[in-house]
């Protein structure tokens, strides 16, 4: 079973907001209950949307591919890998999910793993969709989210297809690196970087050992930096280079 199939009912306790909360995508959607003011019911927001919290473990996974399941989960805390599994049995990471990122997924044609413990607010997906569709405003900004997504996709297809070792992984944390500037979770160019080799690996499509030699020609080169879980870009524009010699 995976650890969202119990995910039914709504808790009862009230939900508290983060410290990402302002610049959370489902915060500017109205669609999380931090976004009541003080004294607010938050079911008076949209009426419609009971919600539940899970903390789900690291390692754990959340869906498995081809899963039904009606709720939709956002993450507040913690990140986690969508992916699917080849029929070599390789597995294939699709995209990164970071605090703030919605887990778009009916019949799920991934898995979504947590990589640390994630904390997230689920809504049932029937209710969430009614509710989108009865406000233009919600629906077109729910719409750039998933466009969004869209073309970091595109973008994995063309990195994955015509790029070289070096620029695929510097391509993928400097787009890491740029979304969590826009949440407000980076500290000037370091970030919380809690992937091992074989994430790098299976998001890039390389082995283990190609993403330690990449890394170590780029702390090498005072490229940049890794220890203790984060990571800092000490040559910013040198890395950029680096990322679009293409």
């Amino acid at each position: 079973m995976n650890a969202l199939a119990k995910l039914r009912e709504p808790h009862s306790r009230p939900l508290q907001s983060t410290t990402a909360c302002p610049s959370c995508p489902p915060f500017d959607l109205n669609i999380c209950p931090a976004t009541a003011t003080p004294g607010q019911d938050h079911a008076a927001l949209w009426g419609l949307l009971p919600v539940s919290e899970q903390t789900i473990p690291a390692r754990r996974l959340m869906f498995r591919q081809r899963d039904l399941h009606d709720v939709v989960p956002f993450i507040c805390k913690g990140w986690a890998a969508s992916a699917v599994t080849l029929s070599d049995g390789s597995r294939r990471i699709l995209s990164f999910l970071l605090p703030g990122d919605i887990v778009f997924h009916r019949a799920a044609h991934c898995s979504v793993e947590a990589i640390t413990e994630v904390y997230c607010r689920c809504y049932r997906s029937d209710e969430l969709r009614a509710a989108l569709m009865s406000d233009r405003t919600l629906l077109e900004k729910a719409a750039r989210l998933l466009l969004d997504r869209t073309l970091r996709a595109q973008q994995l297809a063309v990195d994955l297809g015509r790029r070289t070792a070096d620029e695929r992984i510097a391509r993928l944390i400097l787009d890491l690196q740029g979304r969590l500037t826009e949440r407000g979770m980076a500290n000037g160019q370091t970030i919380h970087f809690p992937l091992r080799q074989h994430h790098v690996a299976d998001a890039t499509g390389l082995t283990s050992v190609h993403v330690s030699k990449v890394l170590s020609d780029f702390r090498r080169c005072g490229l940049i930096e890794i220890s203790d879980r984060s990571l800092t870009i000490l040559d910013p524009a040198g890395f950029q280079r680096v990322a679009t010699m293409r």
